[in-house]
């Protein structure tokens, strides 16, 4: 996949150009360093999710309808790509997904079921509704093309901050942090996630995907509890350097982003400039990913 997913890449953000923002960069400086952070969580459905939903119900056959399952943030993001195209939609949810969440899936006009406490469980309900002829199951994270879409936002970097030299983004599932590392140009994927839910962390010293416990502040955006394949492949090369943070540095975080920049964004999204204030991001000028705003939190 790596070799060809870089066309790939620029093909994804052709097809969902018209659909989607190209979010802005703030330059700033904190702490005596420079950054730049990539405002992603004011993407349409308030996350980076709709890209690779898009793309993904761009490429292909139309289907009859649209089925996923989803802990929150995907959900909304295959319900309006749905919608915008004119297409039915189903999405399963685990029980604890939050308030908010649900009601903005069901807002964006998808059916919304509730399946299960774990993402697993409402996953196992909705491939099986999939399963139904004309129906289309969008993946969260495991598919080359989702990822392809993801990588969007990574070309969008390259483009308007050409001399940044990292990327640092929260990882669940994958798809994000493997869709920067193809549409990056070669840069530093700093691929970053909460002690206790670290489904890359633990496949990468494993040498392969592993069940990983997801106990997380972060858990309703990155509780995946298994690293995709198909983002394994991608994040287990040079160009990605895998990092910790613990949940205080995540909630500092949050607050610090809001404090200082009057940016209000989801725990999950925070995540990467964690580890940016903890030294771990290298570089000299590093791009901070904000991917999403969709939480019960407010300042």
């Amino acid at each position: 996949m790596t070799t060809t997913a870089v066309p790939d890449v620029t093909a994804a953000a052709e097809r969902i150009r018209p659909y989607v923002r190209h979010t802005p960069i703030l330059r700033a400086e904190v702490d005596g360093r420079p950054l730049v952070l990539k405002l992603e969580h004011l993407q349409r459905t308030g996350s980076f999710k709709m890209r690779g939903a898009l793309n993904a119900l761009l490429t292909g056959e139309r289907p009859e309808q649209v089925v996923t399952a989803s802990g929150g943030n995907h959900g909304i993001a295959v319900a309006t790509a749905a919608a915008i195209l004119g297409l039915p939609a189903t999405v399963f949810v685990p029980a604890t997904v939050p308030a908010s969440k649900a009601r903005r899936i069901e807002a964006a006009g998808a059916r919304l079921v509730r399946a299960g406490e774990r993402y697993a469980d409402a996953a196992a309900a909705a491939h099986k509704a999939a399963a139904t002829p004309g129906a289309r199951y969008v993946e969260a994270y495991n598919d080359p093309v989702v990822v392809a879409g993801q990588g969007t936002v990574a070309a969008e970097i390259v483009s308007d901050a050409p001399d940044v030299d990292a990327i640092a983004v929260a990882v669940g599932g994958g798809g994000l942090a493997a869709g920067v590392t193809l549409g990056s140009g070669g840069r530093l994927t700093v691929a970053v996630e909460p002690e206790r839910c670290s489904c890359l962390h633990q496949a990468l010293a494993a040498g392969q995907p592993v069940d990983a416990e997801a106990d997380s502040v972060t858990a309703s955006a990155l509780g995946a509890t298994r690293v995709g394949d198909v983002p394994f492949g991608v994040l287990s090369g040079p160009s990605v350097r895998s990092v910790l943070v613990t949940e205080a540095e995540i909630l500092a975080a949050r607050d610090r982003l809001w404090d200082e920049f009057r940016l209000a964004v989801e725990p999950a999204a925070a995540v990467p400039f964690a580890a940016w204030l903890a030294g771990s991001v290298p570089g000299e000028t590093a791009c901070i990913l904000l991917c999403g705003a969709n939480a019960e939190w407010t300042p």
